[in-house]
């Protein structure tokens, strides 16, 4: 494969870094014996995943859809910071980077919103402050179980923005997206109470996002492209199992409240992280990677497979959690890393040399 924009490489390559080292680390967290490279390494098993792959892969897709040069400090500066985390440099050395990181995607999307002022690039862009808030609250010593609401709202907001841009193709009505509103409110009320009560912040938070999964569900455009074939099917079921997952979180969150360990911090993080967060990657792989790396990817059935790997291994994760069965939650924590690799197989071998502009159009409208 050749492609086109090189120098895009090495910055998709430390996210890449960012989640084979993410997900080596939850293995240990896991319980699995495996080696890690000094000890409570496994700790950073939520700072790689999050600010170190999807932050640097969100960071890279925008500074390339921005055309700033400027704008690859965003993957830049997360990149290193997720390499500062895995070769073990002074902590707040690796957060002040993905900090900076965050800090430079605020201002990819003003100038986004400069460009396009409408209501789905401030949703966006008020992902990226959300993000960049929870890195400073990380920086300032707050515990991994409070910082990752904040990054799970930055994910959920930036992705609800852009299904919002899609949606308009549907002429979403005044009052929904009112509602939009009001539930993007409830969310952020939900991470306002998280320094004062854990519980109530958490149960607020899980209403936020069972009302988005809701709002998605209903005013997503994947409810009419589900009925087409190939890519466009693909990604519209992606997109629509995920909503599934972003529903159960929601409600998890709800009923269990504020748990920072356990099974029930477990079933909450991984429906929301891996349920929903990685089905809008599988949908939005065939778009992002070919618009990354100047290259087309060839649609395969065989997508699917990683698909339904997710739900299976996931279910039974989400089972073994809820029953008490540690060998059902080890079992299928790892199951779910091996998902994440054959996707990444999947995708690497569909990659073509040439952009195939018509597909990319095609998808996107998806």
């Amino acid at each position: 494969m050749v492609v086109r924009h090189p120098h895009r490489l090495p910055l998709l390559a430390l996210g890449m870094l960012a989640l084979l080292t993410g997900l080596w680390a939850g293995l240990s967290r896991l319980g699995w014996d495996v080696s890690l490279p000094r000890p409570g390494f496994s700790s950073l098993h939520g700072p790689l995943m999050v600010s170190g792959f999807l932050g640097t892969l969100i960071g890279l897709e925008r500074a390339v859809a921005l055309g700033r040069p400027w704008a690859y400090a965003a993957p830049l500066l997360t990149g290193l910071g997720a390499v500062g985390l895995i070769v073990g440099v002074p902590l707040l050395a690796a957060q002040l980077l993905m900090l900076a990181g965050s800090l430079v995607l605020v201002a990819i999307f003003a100038a986004i919103i400069r460009r396009h002022p409408a209501l789905y690039t401030f949703t966006m862009g008020g992902g990226a402050i959300v993000w960049a808030l929870g890195n400073l609250l990380w920086c300032l010593g707050w515990p991994v179980f409070l910082v990752v609401f904040w990054w799970a709202a930055f994910l959920v907001v930036t992705i609800a923005g852009e299904r919002l841009e899609l949606a308009r193709l549907q002429q979403v009505s005044g009052a929904a997206q009112a509602m939009f509103l009001l539930l993007l409110g409830i969310l952020l009320t939900g991470l306002l109470l998280l320094g004062w009560s854990f519980d109530g912040g958490v149960r607020l938070f899980g209403l936020g996002l069972t009302g988005l999964a809701l709002w998605l569900g209903r005013h997503d455009i994947a409810r009419r492209t589900v009925k087409q074939t190939g890519l466009t099917r693909f990604i519209a079921i992606c997109l629509l199992t995920g909503y599934v997952w972003l529903g159960i979180s929601g409600l998890s969150a709800m009923w269990f409240g504020g748990v920072p360990v356990g099974p029930q911090y477990d079933a909450t993080l991984h429906a929301f992280f891996l349920g929903f967060v990685f089905a809008m990657i599988f949908a939005h792989a065939p778009i992002i990677f070919p618009s990354v790396l100047g290259a087309r990817m060839a649609y395969r059935p065989l997508f699917y497979a990683h698909v339904v790997l997710l739900q299976l291994t996931l279910s039974v994760r989400l089972i073994g959690d809820a029953a008490g069965w540690s060998a059902g939650r080890q079992v299928g924590g790892l199951l779910n890393a091996v998902t994440l690799l054959l996707f990444l197989v999947n995708t690497i071998s569909a990659l073509r040399s040439l952009p195939d502009r018509a597909g990319a159009a095609q998808s996107r409208m998806s």
